[in-house]
């Protein structure tokens, strides 16, 4: 899929080696359209450990194995958040942010969240789309509070527990 985009540019696309890893850009997956993705002093992708530990190969395998339940363990934390009380989402976010120091796939969500996240700040500030949001909550709460005024008329305020019993 990637070839035939570059193949449509006109241009391959550069084999520049990533500072991160070694690996060419379009090695590992990652081609072309991510590359362009990748904003300014961003380091690239790949992993994020310390030299000594990336130069022994089973001391960085356990260094990926126990980031990887280490942020398995914040996502699980977050996905428990969400119906409960807690900022899951954001707690979430973390455990991909600690997936991404050492796999590149976390990195490229992350990367494509913070451009969605972005690209929906963008629109939200958009006058029109505000006028719109704000008349569709007001059309809302009207339609909510003539419910409410309806039920209270016709039922009264009653509790649904009984105290005296």
């Amino acid at each position: 899929m990637n070839a035939e985009s570059d193949e449509r540019d006109g241009a391959a696309a550069p084999a520049d080696p990533s500072p991160a890893t070694g690996d060419v850009a379009g090695a590992g997956g990652v081609t072309g359209d991510v590359a362009r993705d990748v904003p300014e002093g961003d380091p690239g992708l790949g992993s994020r450990a310390p030299g000594f530990i990336k130069a022994s190969r089973p001391l960085h395998l356990s260094w990926q194995v126990g980031v990887f339940i280490v942020g398995l363990a914040v996502v699980v934390a977050g996905i428990i958040m969400l119906p409960l009380p807690g900022p899951g989402w954001l707690v979430i976010f973390g455990g991909m942010a600690i997936w991404a120091t050492e796999f590149v796939w976390a990195q490229l969500v992350l990367r494509w969240t913070r451009r969605k996240v972005t690209e929906a700040a963008r629109r939200a500030l958009d006058p029109k789309v505000r006028r719109r949001n704000i008349a569709l909550t007001v059309i809302g709460l009207v339609i909510i509070a003539v419910l409410v005024g309806i039920y209270v008329w016709k039922f009264g305020i009653v509790m649904p527990w009984k105290i005296h019993e």
